[in-house]
């Protein structure tokens, strides 16, 4: 009878087993075909009925994909057990249109499952309708004012792009800019404009208005467009699927994240070109409102000697434009390369002065006057042309010649010249008092060790912040550090699961142990390292083939415990003393 049972088991098993193996399966499924530039879709590998031998990464040019996370399912239906491994990517798009994930072949237990193809499209963000505003539909929207409708080539302007949150939104992070189309300017750094958040009523809403400032200067003549501009961001709404009180839902910080795509409406801006009549002739291409003020010194020297000629062009308007004014009759002097100094008063450069110092010398005598300078420049306010001046400035040059030897006072108390010096002079009867002399100051060990102790700390604190600096400014090194103590404080916890026999605990913190410590070696991020890192970057074709398949076979362990995991405590030591091995040399490997 038990040889019938144990017959009957072993058929029942291996009709299981069979079953298993034909049901395998691979397939690719996208949450949603259709998402907005600047959104995320996500990519889900699913693996039923085993397990693949290595998880394929698609590639799609203008698509950002990258693995964000696993997860394994069990089901039993009907007595028969299924197993299914999900691997997880997001994908963001780089711009509009219609993309194709191909299909993705896997080898899962034997067998070459290949998906198929995936339709993905990217349609570009539109500003939300003025009635949809006015509604208070949109938790969030932005709007783009320019100052000027009009404006001339080279004139800066600020112009400010407003993020408005509606009441309810809790919270705001990873706002960006995903597209700035700002054709036929040259845009500087967008920053916040400081103290000027503040509320506005639109609608039947309340909004907090964010201004970001935008500095741009016209670079071309012609009809221009700024925008649209397109931003994502990532909001905190009140959960609506929890009970109770919006209001006091929102002090207790139960919501919901929403990913939410930004847009603007396009802005048409006329560049004029700056006008050809009445341009004087030493304009250099100032644009703006400026004043000057000279000055010159010394003004009475010999030939050769240096004169310092001091320029301040302050005002506001393309600092950058501003050159020193160099007259035309500067030929009778010798003049050396100036330095400049821009001091500005607004955050952006477009206000401020700067600051010209050129030393020049006299060549000969009949230089009588520091010749007149004049600064021209364009004022938009007006659409004229302006020329500021200086007068002459009057200089006393005198004509190089030797100088006389200078006179020596004779001392009052000197001998008369006919007189002849003593030979011997008298003894001196009283000596003073004597005195014991005591050891100097600068002898003393407690003064040198006083004078020593600043010095010291100053040393200290120097080689300190020099560190911190170098530090904070190596966003690697700081990686590598927070790795390398990661990595020795998870091979304690590796000895720790594997003295207690928890081998599940055990393989989970090996797994991220080993994306942490390539992902740092490889310089891409930790949850983006699978096996297939080994075969595919370059870095690791560095390191030795011990290596490289000690770290294949950790992988590959760490894959089997979620179908047959280890239990034995020798077993699991023996995991983490080759994983140290391979860290060890791993380590070695320059990046």
């Amino acid at each position: 009878m038990r040889f019938i049972l144990k017959i009957w088991l072993v058929l029942v098993a291996a009709t299981l087993l069979n079953g298993a193996a034909l049901a395998a399966s691979f397939t690719a499924s996208l949450d949603r075909d259709t998402i907005t530039l600047g959104e995320q879709a996500t990519l889900s590998l699913a693996f039923e009925g085993g397990s693949a031998k290595s998880v394929p990464t698609p590639n799609v040019r203008g698509l950002q994909i990258a693995q964000i996370g696993n997860s394994q399912n069990f089901s039993i239906i009907n007595g028969a057990m299924s197993q299914t491994v999900t691997v997880t990517f997001s994908v963001t798009a780089q711009q509009a249109g219609v993309f194709t994930i191909p299909a993705l072949m896997a080898d899962v237990n034997g067998q070459r499952l290949v998906t198929e193809p995936l339709k993905l499209t990217v349609t570009a963000a539109s500003a939300p309708s003025p009635a949809a505003v006015n509604s208070g539909s949109e938790v969030a929207f932005m709007k783009f004012v320019f100052p000027k409708n009009k404006i001339y080539v080279g004139e800066p302007a600020v112009a400010r792009l407003e993020l408005y949150l509606r009441e309810d939104v809790q919270n705001l992070s990873n706002f960006q800019l995903t597209s700035s189309p700002t054709d036929g300017f040259s845009a500087g750094k967008t920053a916040e404009l400081q103290n000027q958040r503040h509320r506005a009523q639109v609608g039947n809403h309340v909004f907090t208005v964010v201004p970001l400032a935008i500095p741009l200067t016209a670079v071309r003549p012609g009809p221009l467009t700024l925008g649209p501009f397109t931003a994502s961001a990532v909001i905190a709404l009140p959960s609506q699927n929890q009970g109770g009180d919006p209001f006091f839902r929102q002090f207790f910080n139960q919501s919901e994240q929403k990913q939410v795509t930004l847009a603007t409406e396009p802005v048409n801006v006329e560049s004029l070109p700056l006008p050809a009549q009445n341009k004087p002739a030493n304009f250099s291409g100032a644009v703006g409102n400026f004043e000057m003020n000279a000055t010159a010194g010394p003004t009475t020297v010999t030939v050769g000697d240096p004169i310092t000629v001091r320029v301040q062009i302050s005002g506001r308007g393309a600092l950058d434009a501003v050159t020193l004014p160099v007259p035309a009759a500067w030929q009778n002097f010798k003049t050396y390369p100036p330095t400049t100094k821009v001091e500005t008063g607004d955050q952006f450069g477009f206000q401020g002065t700067k600051t010209f110092e050129q030393i020049i010398s006299p060549q000969n005598a009949d230089v009588h006057e520091l010749p007149a300078l004049t600064f021209s420049f364009f004022n938009p306010d007006d659409g004229q042309y302006h020329t500021l001046t200086q007068g002459a400035v009057p200089l006393v040059v005198k004509a190089a010649g030797t100088s006389p030897m200078p006179v020596i006072a004779a001392n009052k108390n000197s001998p008369p010249e006919n007189q002849a010096p003593q030979d011997i002079l008298p003894i001196k009867e009283n000596l003073g008092t004597l005195t014991q002399s005591a050891v100097p100051l600068v002898a003393r060990p407690a003064f040198l060790v006083a004078q020593a102790v600043p010095v010291l700390a100053f040393l200290a604190a120097f080689i300190w912040r020099k560190r911190a600096d170098n530090l904070a400014n190596n966003p690697r090194l700081r990686r590598q550090r927070a790795v390398a103590q990661l990595v020795r404080d998870g091979l304690n916890d590796l000895k720790k699961f594997a003295a207690e026999n928890k081998s599940d605990e055990f393989f989970a913190l090996l797994f991220r142990l080993l994306q942490e410590q390539l992902g740092e070696r490889l310089d891409c991020p930790a949850i983006a390292i699978t096996e297939n890192v080994i075969e595919e970057h370059a870095v690791l074709r560095g390191a030795s083939s011990a290596t490289r398949e000690t770290l294949r076979e950790l992988f590959q362990l760490c894959n089997q415990a979620r179908y047959a995991p280890v239990r034995g405590t020798g077993e699991l030591n023996s995991v983490a003393a080759k994983f140290e091995t391979a860290v060890g040399a791993l380590q070695e490997v320059k990046a």
